[in-house]
């Protein structure tokens, strides 16, 4: 039976003078719940905490308490300063668990697109010191690590991506890429695809890997060779495919059959995974 949920807009961290901002899912069924950090796509320069919310929606019918998050794009920063934001917002959610009926160390989290990008640099970075930076008031009792992710159409290979699109002529996703990276060394360096080829993964959770098969933003061989690459690390990663679904099909097909599939699948993989 789908649960009653309610939200709520929290600043969770102020830069200068202006605040971050998360949009919080909170299920009305008792506690404690499953819960989760979302990480917004947009080719790293656009969208904000509401740009999923078929997903958070989804989610929270089925028990999951989400924490959507805004963080810095340019124009305002490049990279790093967005993975500064998450790994912050991922401490916070721990530190604030058990005020939201949660348990820090079942907090998982989701992303798409360069969201899930920056999610699973963060996941597998949650200790880097320069993400890390920001402080938490009170003290530090967590790092960033999650119990699982969920990455719905990720670009995990930011430099092969840019490469492909600067090779075909898409000028808005190679404008985006030099907008938020400042170079290709960057690109190579905090790169998911790389960084498990190089051996450097510091964490490698449970993962749920979404992605279509009529995707342009991507590699055709994106995904197949980030999932390969993660369970030769040893990580265990689950990736399910959707035939002839493009990019982002959940917000841009939500009422196709499979985002009506996916958005089945997410629910019952972070449940399975936070029990």
């Amino acid at each position: 039976m789908a649960q009653e949920f309610i939200t709520e807009d929290v600043e969770y961290l102020r830069r200068g003078d202006k605040p971050l901002l998360a949009r919080l899912y909170w299920p009305k069924g008792p506690g404690p719940r499953a819960g989760l950090i979302e990480v917004h796509g947009g080719a790293w320069t656009t969208n904000d905490r509401l740009a999923n919310v078929v997903i958070h929606e989804a989610l929270a019918r089925a028990g999951v308490f989400v924490m959507a998050v805004d963080f810095r794009m340019p124009p305002e920063a490049q990279y790093p300063a967005s993975l500064c934001d998450i790994n912050y917002g991922t401490r916070w959610l721990k530190l604030r668990a058990k005020e939201f009926g949660l348990k820090p160390d079942r907090i998982g989290g989701l992303g798409s697109s360069s969201g899930a990008h920056q999610l699973m640099l963060s996941a597998l970075r949650p200790r880097d010191a320069t993400y890390s930076a920001t402080r938490l008031p009170g003290g530090e009792l967590f790092d960033a690590s999650l119990a699982y992710v969920v990455i719905c159409w990720p670009i995990t290979d930011p430099l092969a991506r840019y490469r492909m699109v600067t090779s075909n002529g898409n000028d808005r996703l190679a404008g985006a890429h030099r907008a938020y990276w400042p170079d290709e060394a960057a690109m190579a360096d905090a790169n998911p695809q790389l960084i498990l080829e190089r051996g450097e993964a510091g964490t490698l959770p449970p993962a749920l890997e979404l992605q279509g098969t009529n995707d342009d933003n991507v590699t055709p061989d994106m995904a197949d060779r980030f999932a390969a690459a993660y369970r030769k690390a040893g990580g265990t990663l689950d990736l399910v495919k959707f035939p002839d679904a493009p990019h982002a099909f959940t917000a841009r097909e939500p009422d196709s059959e499979h985002a009506r599939r996916a958005l089945d699948l997410i629910p019952s993989f972070v449940l399975r995974q936070s029990a």
